[in-house]
């Protein structure tokens, strides 16, 4: 009896294990081929000294919660200067999804785990992708020439021998902690918005103040997602540039879906873009932030150079409302109106400070010559920030105003639900 109980035990762990490594493999191969897309539409196929394999896994170590720093050289008698950050949200959202649904799949048809169980598959889950992201960070690096062209600077580049470069890898150390925070988040995340992954017992009864309000902001995120995707699709098809278009929506689509939830709610956001370098953004958003000193974006900055802008709103609007509504109907019929109104608040706002701190962008490139800066126009600057405090400020108001009238508008179904539901004995 003892025997087959330790093999019992032992056939699980490896069981175990297997699903633990499948959700990873898994994860980072949806990732993987998602970047690689993007990077094919963007043209990183033909990038010099075959860099485009290094280049994919400096995308997919970013998309993971990894950390790629920027590295310039050029010369004794020249200065350079980069700096990188910015997170590939397609390919993380991609590989989120598919390792979330692979981490709860082995789970499903239960009601309650043993309280160590959970725990014990994160930890496993953990491992391994820790394992493969360390994998994915050794050939993230890779430095590239840079020719100042005929300009005066590069002819006195030239006679110094300052030939500038510059380049990327990954800070493995940086990168381990920040996946580590990466895949844990992640695993969180996905118990909380999981309406039928089993909890421990001692769990259960915060499942009814917790779980309806996040699902459905997830639901909201994504569906703002799947609304950037038909307008990215609309526009590829009938406005020329059809890869860069699908570059963006294949590499940073929720980079500016989930920004325009925050637009369309109060929220802003503050940044630049100067020199010959910008971001893949709507030429709107690029009118906005083009010039050497910083710029607010919001709707009525967006709206001065195009009014349909404007729409941000409503649609914000709506689709608050239906969340507010979701989150009622899957709520218990007891959950009273103020409670409704404050999940959904708390949801929203931790979901909007979750994208103001992974949607950022910081991109910097400065290369100088004998302290003459800008050499042949190479130095170039993007920023996009959030202004924190209002965005998420918003946000809590919104979720607040959103839930109750959400829940008021949800009464009659909760109310037939109630009905159709059998009596207690």
């Amino acid at each position: 009896m003892i025997r087959s109980s330790v093999g019992a035990s032992a056939h699980a762990s490896t069981r175990a294990w297997r699903d633990a490594l499948v959700a990873a493999l898994a994860g980072f191969a949806v990732m993987t081929a998602v970047a690689a897309a993007g990077l094919a539409c963007a043209g990183a196929g033909d990038l010099p000294e075959g860099a485009f394999p290094r280049v994919l896994a400096a995308v997919v170590v970013m998309a993971a919660g990894g950390a790629v720093e920027g590295s310039a050289e050029a010369g004794p008698l020249a200065g350079a200067d980069v700096s990188l950050s910015v997170m590939p949200l397609s390919v993380s959202l991609a590989g989120a999804l598919t390792t979330g649904y692979l981490f709860l799949r082995p789970l499903r048809g239960r009601a309650v785990v043993p309280p160590r169980e959970l725990p014990l598959r994160a930890a496993r889950l953990t491992v391994l992708w820790l394992l493969l992201l360390t994998l994915a960070a050794f050939p993230a690096r890779q430095d590239f020439g840079l020719s100042p062209g005929d300009s005066p600077l590069g002819d006195l580049g030239e006679l110094l021998g300052a030939t500038p470069s510059v380049g990327f890898r990954a800070d493995l150390p940086a990168t381990l902690l920040f996946g580590l925070l990466w895949i844990l988040g992640l695993l969180l995340i996905t118990l909380l918005v999981s309406r039928r992954a089993p909890l421990p017992a001692a769990l259960v009864r915060f499942h009814s103040a917790v779980r309806p309000a996040a699902h459905a902001t997830a639901v909201l995120l994504v569906a703002y997602v799947g609304l950037g995707l038909v307008a990215g699709l609309v526009t590829a098809a009938t406005r020329g540039h059809a890869a860069r278009t699908l570059a963006v929506l294949l590499l940073g689509l929720p980079n500016l879906a989930w920004p325009a939830l925050t637009l369309g709610f109060g929220g802003a956001w503050q940044g630049r873009v100067e020199g010959p370098f910008g971001l893949p953004v709507p030429q709107v958003l690029d009118r906005v932030l083009r010039g050497s000193e910083p710029s607010t974006v919001d709707v009525a900055s967006l709206a001065e150079h195009d009014p349909r802008a404007w729409w941000l709103v409503p649609v914000a609007a709506v689709l608050l409302l239906g969340t507010g509504v979701l989150a009622a109907v899957r709520s218990p019929a007891h959950v009273r109106l103020h409670r409704h109104a404050l999940h959904l608040a708390v949801a929203l706002a931790l979901a909007t400070l979750t994208v103001c701190l992974l949607a950022r962008v910081e991109v910097r490139f400065g290369l100088s010559l004998l302290g003459i800066g800008d050499a042949a126009g190479l130095a170039g600057t993007a920023e996009l920030t959030p202004h924190l405090w209002r965005t998420t400020g918003l946000a809590l108001l919104w979720g607040a105003v959103a839930g109750f009238l959400g829940a008021l508008l949800a009464r009659p179904v909760r109310r037939r639900r109630g009905m159709r539901a059998p009596a207690s004995p």
